[in-house]
């Protein structure tokens, strides 16, 4: 399978899943499911009352992937055409974008506009719109 598959059932499927457990998250923890937002807490330091379902979340999201890994190896493709310098640096700009936004595309995309939050809009068109012109920058410009 390639990324640029067409998988309209297994893509409704997963997005199923994932309203679900952001549904599930606000109800039973009154937390938003913000990934960069759980992975910021667990370094602020000082915040030890909540650190672990911080790290009950993370390391499932871990196990998750590392399960659907074996399972079907297929589905992450034939890994990154780009080095593990370059994958780190893209981690930490994106990582450094999310703390700068106050929130990433789980907190803003998900769980922000389905609360019908102005500022979460406002975040999704501009990291949408950023991460296309990104991708046609990468495709078509750069070579």
């Amino acid at each position: 399978m390639t990324m640029t598959e067409f998988t309209p059932l297994s893509s409704t499927l997963g997005g199923v899943v994932i309203g679900l457990a952001s549904v599930a998250m606000l109800s039973f923890n009154g937390r938003i499911a913000g990934i960069s937002g759980i992975v910021g807490g667990l370094m602020t330091p000082g915040a030890r009352d909540d650190r672990s379902w911080r790290i009950a979340f993370v390391g499932g999201l871990m196990i998750a992937g590392l399960i659907l890994s074996v399972a079907t190896p297929d589905v992450f493709g034939g890994g990154s055409p780009r080095s593990w310098p370059w994958l780190a640096l893209a981690g930490l700009t994106v990582g450094l974008g999310t703390r700068i936004g106050s929130g990433c595309t789980s907190g803003h995309g998900v769980c922000g506009l389905s609360r019908l939050s102005v500022r979460s809009l406002v975040a999704t068109a501009i990291f949408m719109s950023t991460a296309a012109a990104t991708v046609y920058w990468t495709r078509h410009l750069a070579g």
